[in-house]
């Protein structure tokens, strides 16, 4: 985001139906105790809480057995693509408070019919350990949650959640950082679509600095806007242990941060989903506020910034 963009809308998304367990719908409560406001507030941002969204109508979906609860996800779907379009038309940087990861079917489709208004592309930047570029006919466990870039794509139009004539994002460019648990399929599907992938090894290869530099060089030189989703296990299951869905060997706090730190200098950056946070899985609010503090640092904290903290 820039500098002169200094207003966030907070759109809690109580959502859990997408990924098959429950307690990522507390999710947007337990960032609002960590303090996700308050951090936003400090760093002189205009903070406007909407509340938790109510699902739209959506007595048209009919269940699915290979996209579970998809009614569900569906009616979220429709309420996150109106609540993130009107909080970018209206000049604030969305930040989405999951909830599951079937959110961003919504709020990146928000964003794509807000970036085609301004004649710009639309960018995504997906932290996950999960590529989650399957269709329900590719997924095995049939979870929506799986299957959101795919679907924001239009690769994946299982069901007439949104109008199928809305703007899509280019799978080109989808940049994917952190990933290390993708499905065959999936893998097939993505390298198909020219989903750009920077998985663990190419981490540890080339550098988290050299691998974002590089992105933001290509959202730059595009003037696109750049969406951010970031999911609570694109981080080691040692830093945020409340997920559903750990994979270890994620990235580290410092390498977390260094992102976000990289972001906010860049002023790219239009929107933000923070998802798959379960507190009922967590360590006395620990990922919550490494969350908070991940977000506080996209939005312009510095080192020197930061409290120190009792042992």
């Amino acid at each position: 985001m820039s500098d002169k963009t200094k207003a966030a809308t907070l759109i809690g998304v109580p959502l859990e139906e997408g990924s098959g367990r429950g307690g990522c719908a507390m999710g947007p409560a337990a960032l609002r105790i960590a303090g996700i406001g308050q951090a936003l507030g400090e760093l002189g941002y205009r903070v406007a809480d909407v509340g938790d969204l109510r699902p739209a109508s959506a007595s048209d979906l009919g269940e699915n057995p290979k996209a579970h609860h998809l009614p569900v996800v569906g009616a979220f779907a429709r309420a996150i693509e109106q609540a993130t379009y009107r909080a970018a038309n209206e000049g604030t940087i969305p930040v989405l408070l999951g909830g599951d990861h079937s959110l961003s079917m919504g709020s990146v489709s928000g964003m794509a019919r807000h970036a085609k208004d301004l004649d710009r592309p639309l960018f995504v930047l997906w932290l996950d350990a999960h590529a989650d570029f399957n269709t329900p006919a590719s997924s095995p466990s049939g979870n929506i949650h799986g299957m959101p870039v795919a679907y924001y794509c239009g690769k994946a139009e299982f069901a007439p959640i949104l109008p199928a004539n809305r703007p899509f994002v280019d799978p080109r460019h989808v940049y994917q950082v952190g990933i290390r648990s993708v499905d065959e399929q999936e893998r097939l599907a993505i390298a198909e679509s020219g989903v750009n992938v920077f998985d663990m090894r190419a981490i540890d290869e080339e550098g988290m600095g050299a691998i974002m530099r590089r992105i933001i060089a290509d959202v730059s030189s595009a003037n696109g806007l750049l969406h951010v989703s970031l999911d609570v296990d694109f981080l080691d299951p040692d830093v945020a242990p409340g997920v559903g869905t750990t994979v270890p060997g994620g990235a580290t706090f410092r390498e977390a941060h260094l992102i976000m730190e990289m972001l906010h200098d860049s002023g790219l950056v239009s929107s933000l989903d923070l998802v798959e946070l379960n507190p009922f899985l967590d360590d006395r609010g620990k990922s919550a506020r490494v969350i908070v503090e991940l977000a506080a640092s996209l939005f312009g904290r510095r080192i020197l910034d930061r409290p120190t903290r009792a042992a």
